[in-house]
């Protein structure tokens, strides 16, 4: 089925601004003593590393700001972050963290393993509610040896360990029991420190002066504008009025792609764009129902008509872990057939004439255009969806809440399958919003944590993402290309497929 949404409203910017020659001169130099100036689409819903969820929040304050114990390169490959090193026990079920020494937070005080326990067992706390807690449930306790080594004792061997803790920031340990500080005031170790916030206009971040490598950064502070309409984020890029677009729709990475002074980057990224389904609720308790929708979706339509193209069909891993991604033609319920769909809705007793809500965060147009086309596709099997656009507040409040029929929205992924999956699908994960559980997916992610070679590991990836695909509470569409556009003096900046902006801490602005 083939759906136009956007194409005929589309502007071209090249009427609506001057020629290149109308940058103002010398904007390289006054951009090296000012902030980057940064725009995105949408304010965020709190800057707690331990508590948010939306995708912008978490762009402002990972490795920027915050830093955990390991970090992801740009090859999504575990290295050293505020851990300089560490060692596994034979038996992996102790690992020893030697922390850099002369780490400061941007209060001044020094961070020592002190705050990397109480950082620890913050996320794990229910009192704080944490979605980043499925990533520790393999630790026992959390113990500082001294005030430079920490040591990690397991319940049992944890593959995914070290990738996961890399998106745990350590924050200080008076914040242990503090829910509400660091939504509005974050205090990290990282390259930048919060300034100052104002809400749906911007967020100042200034160059920590005392950084734990001397050098850097090299920018004298970051600027994250909010600027939700993309037309006038691409005009501002253009104008010279902003010098980065960290994540950019397709539509507009078009618009922008080949224009003077103006580098666009791109990547696969790690986090696609999904339906999420409620199966504490009929009809979606129902795994027919569930398979009827994904045969009902022709995501290379979603992705031709929401996506312009850029972007290949999602399974429940993304194709940029090559090592352990199924690709899509594998799974059965891929193949678009509304026949089979209107077939398995008949034989689950589903009720046509009621109408499901499907929640929509509306701060990404990417997914607003995509809910369009997935509303078109359900109406012509039977079921009616009707579309409730929600700000990010609203809409991460519901999720968390599980107050949904269907949702419309993007799942982050992570360098180790396991980041995304056991969360999302193990009864109780931090983020299973959906009510989901299944025994034996539960054995499989319990498994596949304990095992310590890939190999092993693959194969019940590999089982697991056969079922999950047609079966689980998502129906996955798409991971998209993700762009970015920056004037062609900012050097240094490395798109990554995570959306982290750690490379601003190595990022200049050439005169």
């Amino acid at each position: 089925m083939a759906v136009n949404l956007r194409c005929a409203a589309l502007i071209t910017l090249a009427t609506l601004v001057g020629s290149p020659g109308g940058v103002e001169q010398g904007f390289a130099e006054e951009a090296a003593s000012a902030p980057l100036q940064i725009a995105i689409d949408s304010s965020p819903a709190g800057l707690d590393p331990h508590i948010v969820t939306a995708f912008n929040s978490l762009a402002i304050v990972n490795g920027t700001i915050y830093e955990g114990l390991t970090a992801i390169d740009k090859d999504l490959q575990v290295s050293p972050g505020l851990a300089e090193s560490w060692a596994i026990s034979p038996d992996g079920l102790s690992v020893r963290f030697k922390l850099r020494s002369g780490v400061a937070f941007h209060d001044g005080s020094p961070m020592t393993s002190q705050d990397v326990v109480s950082s620890l067992r913050r996320v794990q706390a229910k009192e704080i509610g944490s979605p980043l807690a499925s990533r520790l449930v393999a630790v026992a306790e959390v113990n500082a040896v001294d005030p430079l080594e920490v040591e990690l004792k397991l319940k049992e061997p944890s593959a995914p360990l070290l990738a996961a803790l890399a998106g745990i920031a350590i924050v200080p340990h008076s914040m242990e029991a503090n829910k509400e500080t660091l939504q509005k005031t974050p205090i990290g170790t990282g390259p930048f420190k919060f300034e100052a916030w104002q809400p749906n206009n911007f967020i100042l971040l200034s160059r920590n002066a005392h950084y734990r490598e001397p050098d850097k950064p090299k920018l004298s502070g970051l600027k994250f504008n909010i600027v939700p309409e993309a037309a006038t984020r691409a005009l501002g890029l253009e104008s010279g009025q902003y010098a980065l677009l960290p994540q950019l729709d397709a539509a507009t990475a078009l618009e922008l792609k080949g224009r003077p002074g103006i580098e666009l980057k791109q990547t696969l990224e790690l986090s696609d764009t999904v339906i999420g389904f409620n199966v504490a609720r009929p009809p979606f308790n129902d795994a027919r129902v569930r398979e009827a929708v994904n045969y009902a979706l022709d995501r290379q339509a979603i992705i031709d008509a929401a996506l312009f193209g850029a972007g290949v069909p999602a399974g429940p891993i993304s194709p940029v872990l090559r090592a352990w991604a199924r690709p899509a033609t594998d799974f059965p319920c891929y193949r678009h057939d509304p026949q089979k769909s209107r077939a398995l809705l008949q034989e689950a007793r589903f009720e046509k004439g009621g109408k499901l809500v499907l929640r929509v965060l509306a701060a990404r147009q990417d997914i607003k255009d995509i809910a369009q086309v997935v509303q078109a596709e359900l109406a012509e099997v039977g079921i009616e969806v009707e579309l409730a656009n929600e700000e990010t507040g609203q809409f991460v409040q519901d999720w968390r809440n599980g107050n949904f029929d269907l949702f419309a929205s993007a799942n982050a992924g992570g360098a180790d399958p396991d980041e995304f999956l056991y969360r999302t699908f193990h009864t109780g994960g931090s983020t299973n919003v959906f009510k989901y559980s299944d025994a034996a997916i539960d054995r499989d992610l319990d498994e596949a944590r304990r095992l310590p070679d890939t190999a092993s590991r693959k194969a019940i990836y590999d089982r697991l993402q056969m079922k999950l695909a047609c079966s689980g509470p998502i129906a996955a569409i798409a991971y998209g290309t993700l762009f970015s556009a920056a004037r062609a003096d900012l050097k240094g900046f490395e798109i990554m497929a995570n959306r982290s902006l750690v490379s601003l801490r190595d990022a200049s602005l050439s005169p």
